[in-house]
């Protein structure tokens, strides 16, 4: 029983170190990261960036993932998608993977974290904040249509409801906007 509980510690410390990690990183563009800029940039590959000033919400969760876990998430999507590309939303009208854009699309991100067993229960109606950690990873529709990706923060509101960290359009910013938006998934890092 007590080595159980020892592996349980261990993992529940290691979760939490990973998404302070991921946290730190993400925290690290807030003020560096000051454009919201969309557009198709072709990348180097693998570990390919668009320039640091600027990016849409994907990019916050990509140089965190970067600079936290040394995880390339451009590489290991591409990878996924060479390999499972029927797997993936067909948004797009993508005849095959493209390592310069298919990472920065939210449903992509979504899609490959279900698949590797990030995903976690979520009831979209009545979403508990107390379920969310630090650096977990949540999406969520802006309306009317525009799918989003935050970062949940180690800080919280005064009520207790985490921050979160993104870039819904000036930049990386750590706010409270984690239940301002109807959420679409919660994933957790493994």
């Amino acid at each position: 029983m007590r080595t159980i509980a020892l592996f349980f510690g261990l993992l529940t410390s290691c979760l939490a170190d990973t998404g302070g990690k991921i946290v730190e990183a993400a925290r690290t563009q807030v003020g560096v990261t000051i454009k919201y800029d969309p557009a198709y940039t072709t990348l180097a590959y693998p570990n390919g960036d668009v320039p640091t000033d600027r990016g849409v919400c994907t990019d916050v969760l990509i140089r965190a993932m970067r600079k936290a876990l040394k995880i390339d998430l451009q590489q290991i999507v591409h990878e996924d998608m060479r390999a499972h590309f029927s797997a993936y939303p067909k948004n797009w009208g993508l005849k095959r993977p493209d390592p310069n854009i298919d990472h920065r699309r939210v449903p992509n991100l979504q899609t490959l974290l279900k698949r590797r067993g990030c995903k976690l229960p979520l009831d979209p109606a009545k979403p508990d904040p107390k379920d969310f950690l630090p650096g977990d990873i949540v999406t969520c529709t802006v309306p009317p249509h525009l799918p989003h990706v935050m970062i949940v923060s180690d800080r919280k509101t005064e009520a207790g409801t985490p921050l979160v960290i993104h870039n819904i359009g000036a930049g990386a910013r750590e706010e409270d906007s984690l239940l301002t938006y109807p959420l679409t998934g919660h994933y957790r890092w493994k």
